[in-house]
């Protein structure tokens, strides 16, 4: 959880397994601990941000159209990290009443 190229190599595998276009990435690593990063698909966005002082990592996949699948990419994410917990949120933007799943 703090080592930049891990979690680079991590949020590449979930964007790529899921089917989405990588188009660019940023990442950040922090002292003395933490990474952040980005990475930028045509059809949205993956981002994460780790907190390895409290065993936490946080990751948000956006994506838009019906080509790219982020339940894949959070299963990639989730099976690499290897969390001894985890959650999912699952919102349905765009919609006059949004829809929220909770799993995990």
């Amino acid at each position: 959880m703090n080592d930049l190229n891990t979690i680079r190599e991590i949020m590449l595998a979930a964007a790529i397994e899921s089917g989405a276009t990588v188009l660019s990435e940023s990442f950040h690593q922090f002292s003395p601990q933490g990474v952040s990063g980005v990475i930028i698909i045509a059809e949205s966005h993956l981002t994460i941000h780790t907190w390895p002082e409290h065993g936490y990592a946080g990751a948000d996949i956006f994506t838009c159209g019906t080509t790219v699948q982020p339940e894949k990419a959070a299963e990639v994410i989730i099976e690499r990290l290897n969390p001894k917990t985890h959650s999912i949120i699952q919102i349905y933007r765009g919609m006059a009443e949004p829809k929220q799943k909770v799993t995990g």
